[in-house]
């Protein structure tokens, strides 16, 4: 199968790009390569045959119908998104108009290479859009979040990707576009940003500088190994029933402030100072709309798909602090990207 690939430079789209690529698949990597993208997460899969590259802007309506004329790839995988919940909080424009406009865009053009195949290339193509747990809204200290929850969105991040996910939906009953459709959990592994909380904390601790905790560190979240999702989307994609929704979760919920206690130990052991890690721990001022709990639900993949996380939190979590403390040189190149603390919302 050759896949077109929106935001496969990206954290979780370079884990897809790989996967891909170890299955057998062709890979078209379309990604405009913002801040948060980088090729060095394809070292050694760029080279690959099968492997091809466009750099583009999903909103570009031209660049999208040249990359589909030219690859005719058999589905679309599109994980193309701004997700950093803090940067839109502070500047909500760039998330209106990548994840709903550029959506848009690239459903348009989707729809017309969809009908203007044929034969065997109609019957297999699929685009299968990649969402998250977050627009689900916040949940109180019991449920889970399931395909039938209603959509609550409490961020300017986690409405735009709503927004994404009912554009699909449309695309899928209006227009027949094959589509399929997954919400994942807060994703965690190698090469993620370092603006996010995980490295920010490996990095702070390994530093010796303060490690910061949101509010009281309170709220939960389910935790997935980012290898892991890569491995179901690519499920969904092959086998998922169009015009459904899958939820992808890791079945590891997590206080914030009890994850980052689990780094610094496994800071204490793997990179040992003369005090204790979780000295360095510091609250600080939480971030507007900070939603509770997030916790998903994942039976439906499991009973259609036969897919489950692999990765316990545990492993999972020495997996990605042991590659942080392995790849210096990888972090210390992008970290000046990611700047200081965001979504104080002071200003509009």
């Amino acid at each position: 199968m050759r896949i077109l690939v929106t935001g496969g430079a990206g954290f979780i789209g370079s884990a897809v790009v790989r996967r891909a690529l170890d299955e057998g698949h062709e890979v078209v990597n379309f990604d405009k390569l913002t801040y948060a993208a980088n090729l060095e997460n394809l070292a050694g899969y760029d080279a690959r045959d099968g492997y091809a590259f466009v750099k583009a802007d999903i909103g570009d309506a031209a660049a999208v119908r040249a990359a589909f004329e030219r690859h005719r790839p058999d589905a679309v995988m599109h994980l193309a998104a701004e997700s950093h919940v803090d940067r839109s909080i502070d500047g909500p424009g760039a998330f209106i108009e990548t994840n709903i406009n550029g959506t848009f865009t690239l459903l348009q053009e989707a729809r017309r290479y969809f009908e203007g195949a044929s034969g065997a290339a109609k019957a297999r193509f699929r685009f299968h859009h990649v969402s998250t747990d977050e627009v689900y809204g916040t949940l109180g200290a019991d449920g889970l979040f399931t395909e039938e929850t209603p959509y609550r969105p409490n961020s300017p991040y986690s409405a735009s990707k709503a927004a994404s996910d009912f554009l699909a939906r449309a695309w899928h009953e209006t227009f027949k576009l094959p589509v399929v459709t997954s919400n994942c959990s807060n994703n965690y592994g190698p090469f993620q940003f370092p603006e996010k909380l995980i490295p920010v904390a490996v990095i702070a601790a390994l530093e010796g500088k303060r490690i910061p905790v949101y509010g009281k560190g309170e709220n939960i979240r389910d935790w997935l190994y980012v290898e892991d999702h890569a491995a179901a989307l690519l499920k969904v994609l092959e086998y998922g029933r169009l015009g459904e929704t899958y939820n992808i979760g890791g079945a590891s919920e997590r206080r914030n402030i009890d994850l980052v206690r689990l780094i610094c130990r496994l800071m204490d052991e793997m990179a040992p100072r003369n005090h204790p890690h979780e000295d360095l721990i510091e609250f600080v001022t939480d971030r507007p709309g900070h939603d509770l709990r997030y916790a998903i639900d994942a039976s439906k993949i499991a009973r259609e798909l036969g897919w489950r996380p692999s990765v316990t939190l545990e492993e999972g979590m020495r997996r990605t602090v042991r590659w942080y403390l392995d790849n210096r040189a990888w972090w210390e190149k992008l970290r000046a990207r990611a700047g200081g603390r965001l979504g104080l919302a002071q200003k509009a």
